[in-house]
């Protein structure tokens, strides 16, 4: 008796191991076009620039406390310690969050994940609204000062990734990538 890891032939996916008398293999990787590499390049510079924010964050903790107390004056001393605690691991977690978003995407996008550029597109529409919650300063003790200065360029990073991918070379990149499930 011989053995068939697949009954009648078919390979993974339904997929005949033989095709026109040559072996079957997989689709192979596409190179990514060059609009692609650097949208990938600015997530990261994406990254870098949310994890120095967070160590920022962390070495000028003292100053979330002053910004606490100037916006909301009428705060007890303890209740501004608790805003500024509140505040400060908000601030934190959000720019790690960051930092893993970044890498998260450019990874899927170097693979070529359609729906990572789409999900791209929709954080930076999330980027966009921090950026105006930190001009307008309606984040209370969140925002101000320095932090503009890294959320404006954050902002601007993600505008060119964003425009990066969804040039027509990228695109056909993405859409050349369908052609099977991921």
């Amino acid at each position: 008796m011989t053995y068939e890891p697949f009954p009648g032939g078919a390979g993974p996916g339904g997929y005949q191991p033989y095709h026109d008398g040559g072996p079957w293999s997989p689709p192979q990787p596409v190179a990514a076009p060059s609009s692609v590499v650097s949208a990938i390049r600015l997530m990261y510079v994406g990254a870098a620039i949310s994890l120095v924010g967070v160590i920022l964050n962390i070495l000028t903790r003292g100053s979330i406390r002053t910004r606490v107390r100037n916006t909301y004056p009428k705060l007890t001393h303890a209740q501004v310690t608790k805003v500024a605690h509140f505040d400060f691991i908000v601030i934190i977690v959000l720019g790690l969050l960051f930092v893993g978003l970044w890498i998260w995407m450019a990874l899927m996008c170097r693979s070529g994940r359609n729906w990572a550029r789409i999900t791209g597109s929709v954080f930076f529409g999330f980027l966009t609204l921090f950026l105006i919650i930190t001009l307008s300063g309606a984040g209370g003790g969140l925002g101000g000062g320095l932090a503009l200065i890294p959320a404006v360029i954050l902002w601007l990073t993600g505008l060119g990734a964003v425009i990066l991918l969804w040039r027509k070379d990228a695109s056909a990149f993405f859409r050349q990538e369908q052609g099977y499930y991921r």
